[in-house]
């Protein structure tokens, strides 16, 4: 089960990241989570959003560079060990992670972990068969 994401590229200064929260709450488009990873000139910010159409539109009207990428969603329980699990059965498969971010429930008792995989359809494959829960974009909205 894939989830879309938007990855934004934008320059490493002040307020950049401001304008896109900015743009995205008047779009009335909610951040469910977000991973943001810089180099000293740029960076990219990965976000899973309810409307990933319209945010898409939105920030590139504002003048972002946006694309479109899938992810995966595993739900894990929110314990010591959670994502260990999900990594040992990736690694006894000779999956190789690109990145990952997570994100805890607090009204439930487990904790997201959103994956980028270097094979994508292998990973839900040996998730899915290692007992893994894989969340879709729209439950991840609903959490």
């Amino acid at each position: 089960m894939r989830v879309e994401q938007i990855a934004v590229f934008l320059e490493n200064k002040s307020g950049r990241l401001a304008e896109i929260t900015r743009i995205l709450a008047e779009n009335d488009i909610n951040i469910r989570a977000l991973s943001v990873a810089d180099t000293a000139d740029f960076g990219i910010l990965r976000l899973i959003v309810d409307k990933v159409d319209a945010a898409k539109k939105s920030l590139q009207e504002g003048g972002f560079t946006v694309g479109k990428t899938n992810v995966i969603a595993v739900e894990v329980p929110d314990r010591t060990g959670g994502l260990a699990s999900v990594l040992k059965t990736a690694n006894e498969a000779g999956l190789n992670v690109e990145y990952m971010y997570a994100f805890v429930n607090k009204s439930a008792e487990d904790a997201v972990l959103i994956f980028r995989f270097d094979e994508m359809d292998k990973a839900i494959e040996v998730l899915q068969q290692g007992g893994f829960v894989l969340l879709s974009g729209p439950q991840i909205c609903a959490l």
